[in-house]
């Protein structure tokens, strides 16, 4: 299977970093063909230009800053996102990476009516890895703001019968090493049977 691997982390040596080592690493063990876009590493422009919001809803035109970006998403079967939570929120270079390509004629499609649709039917599998400085109790009197933005609007454009997976640690801000290692155990464990 060709997974796409999203990476949103400053820090090669922080802990998100290790998770996105370890999912690709597993994944890579698996014999899936992986293609890892680190968007700091890759130092991703997440700011939307006026030129790109102008042509936005134009799909002959909206994708031409961004085109490597949306051959790679086209080009996945699987999609796996891998992120600290931060501010509630996906970090800002995450944000404006859907912001930028995840757009008409690429995630969604635009009928005669102008209502959008989803678009990426040939991403069978989603996946988010991310932590969260909060605890889950904190988090879900929130509503959990990135559970239902990586489930509501990113999940429901990939093929309706795909899998949707989210993985997340919670109270990072007050781990344990031995929590920390035991999340990592679990992410290893899940990504070895994809």
């Amino acid at each position: 299977m060709r997974i796409h691997v999203i990476h949103a982390h400053p820090l090669k040596t922080s802990y998100l970093s290790a998770l996105h080592n370890l999912v690709v690493d597993t994944l890579r063990a698996r014999g899936h063909e992986v293609d890892d876009l680190d968007l700091y590493a890759e130092k991703f422009d997440p700011v939307l230009s006026a030129e790109q919001m102008r042509a936005y809803i134009d799909p002959t035109k909206n994708a031409r800053e961004v085109a490597s970006y949306v051959a790679r998403l086209r080009a996945a079967e699987a999609i796996v996102l891998v992120f600290p939570v931060w501010f509630d929120g996906l970090p800002a270079i995450m944000q404006g990476y859907f912001q930028r390509v995840f757009l008409p004629g690429v995630a969604t499609v635009i009928d005669a009516d102008g209502l959008f649709h989803p678009n990426l039917f040939h991403l069978k599998r989603m996946a988010t890895v991310c932590a969260y400085g909060e605890n889950r109790a904190a988090v879900s009197k929130k509503n959990d703001p990135p559970r239902r933005f990586v489930r509501d609007n990113l999940g429901v454009l990939i093929d309706p019968r795909g899998w949707f997976d989210y993985y997340a640690l919670y109270d990072m801000d007050f781990s344990t090493p031995a929590k920390r290692e035991a999340f990592l155990a679990r992410v290893g464990r899940a990504f070895a049977t994809w």
